[in-house]
């Protein structure tokens, strides 16, 4: 069985996940169920799909989840694309989420690549 805690991917997911409640924060209450919902929703899916495909047996059970994850990393950056385009966030509070996010998207696609292999 795999530590999932040991993975970059795990690690940084955890710290964009926390980067989100902070920045949803300052969402309008208006969008409590909404936008803020299902962005806390997306990013919480992203370490929770590393951890549970890490105690998966075989490598392409664990791809599986990296992929599901990978979808919610990019499901999250587009929910931030439309946060600013609502004008609930501020670009320059987002900037370094969505830079964080580009890095852990590349970095499971690069974990999926060398699992697929084996």
């Amino acid at each position: 069985m795999r530590n999932f805690r040991e993975y970059d991917i795990y690690i940084n997911g955890m710290k964009i996940t926390k980067s989100i409640y902070k920045v949803t924060e300052n969402i309008d209450a208006s969008e409590k169920y909404g936008l803020t919902r299902q962005m806390r929703r997306a990013a919480v899916s992203i370490p929770s799909n590393i951890a549970e495909g890490a105690s998966r047996a075989s490598e392409k059970d664990f791809a599986r989840f990296l992929e599901m994850a990978v979808g919610s990393a990019f499901e999250l950056e587009t929910q931030l694309i439309l946060a600013t385009d609502l004008k609930y966030l501020k670009t320059e509070m987002i900037k370094d989420i969505l830079g964080e996010l580009s890095r852990l998207q590349k970095q499971i696609h690069h974990l999926i690549k060398i699992l697929r292999k084996k």
